[in-house]
């Protein structure tokens, strides 16, 4: 008796992966020089021509994986190889943003009492920094740049809100999206998009408000390092997130995905309610605590 075996579909080679490379030293390199105020005008250029490279990259490989898709080469054995992927990407980015809490948790919790003489290290204070006060925030870095903390209270806690908000109406429209009822799906999942959109609005608001008001810049010490740079990574995936979820609705609006097959929205979902989540983690150990 014959056995039936599962068909895997292996692709064909892609240039996607190189060119996604290409963009992400693009970003890397163009920010790092930005930030360092270096090459002048260089390093806004090589970033946004790194992010005109992802952008094209995504695009262009979220195409071939729909076409693919749609002429029928995925086996449950290929949806059970993009279900394992994006968990593991997820898992990476866990670690991605523990790294910078932990880079926050050891400031806090080791450093600055350290700095301050707790323990043993009282003969420590008096020679590195004897005016030093172990608070937290820092905003006076050891040069004498004063500065000021961003509160949670006004543009944090509306964002919160809005990210929150957020996660529900993609619940809403994955829920509608099983229920067949294609109508409230791009309605649910438009809103999404749409509050994404103004997440991203009111943090760019909230930086111009840090920098022209409160004083506080990348280069405002451990707290504006860790501020700026958690906040900001999360800035980014909040919008690699709505672009996901903006090209979802595309796919929506011609009339792709059905209960049984919609792997591409469901990891779209599964990546924006991690968005939301760190978020949450951001807004207690950043902002309030």
């Amino acid at each position: 008796m014959a056995v039936k075996t599962e068909k895997y579909y292996v692709p064909a080679q892609s240039p996607w992966p190189v060119v996604g490379a290409l963009g992400l030293f693009l970003l890397a390199s163009g920010a790092g020089m930005w930030a360092a105020g270096i090459a002048g005008i260089a390093g806004p250029v090589v970033f946004c021509a790194g992010t005109l490279v992802m952008t094209i990259m995504l695009f262009g490989w979220f195409s071939n994986v729909i076409s693919e898709s749609h002429q029928g080469l995925y086996s449950d054995q290929m949806d059970r190889s993009f279900r394992q992927g994006m968990t593991w990407f997820i898992f990476s980015e866990v670690m991605f943003f523990g790294a910078f809490f932990g880079a926050l948790f050891y400031a806090r919790i080791l450093a600055v009492p350290w700095l301050g003489g707790a323990g043993n290290n009282a003969m420590t204070h008096e020679v590195l920094w004897p005016e030093f006060d172990a608070v937290w925030p820092l905003l006076t870095t050891p040069g004498g740049t004063e500065t000021s903390a961003m509160g949670w209270l006004g543009l944090p806690l509306v964002n919160t809100i809005i990210l929150l908000t957020s996660s529900v109406t993609v619940h809403a429209a994955h829920l509608a999206l099983l229920q067949e009822q294609r109508s409230r799906l791009k309605q649910w999942l438009g809103a999404t998009v749409l509050l994404g959109g103004l997440f991203l609005s009111l943090q760019i608001w909230e930086y111009v408000h840090a920098y022209q008001d409160l004083g506080l810049r990348l280069d405002s010490g451990i707290y504006g390092n860790t501020f700026f740079l958690l906040t900001g990574f999360h800035g980014a995936h909040v919008t690699l997130g709505t672009l996901m979820l903006f090209i979802m609705w595309l796919r929506v609006s011609k009339g792709h995905f059905t209960p049984a097959q919609h792997f591409g929205f469901q990891a779209s979902s599964w990546y924006w309610h991690f968005v939301d989540v760190v978020w949450l983690c951001l807004f207690v150990f950043v902002y309030i605590l």
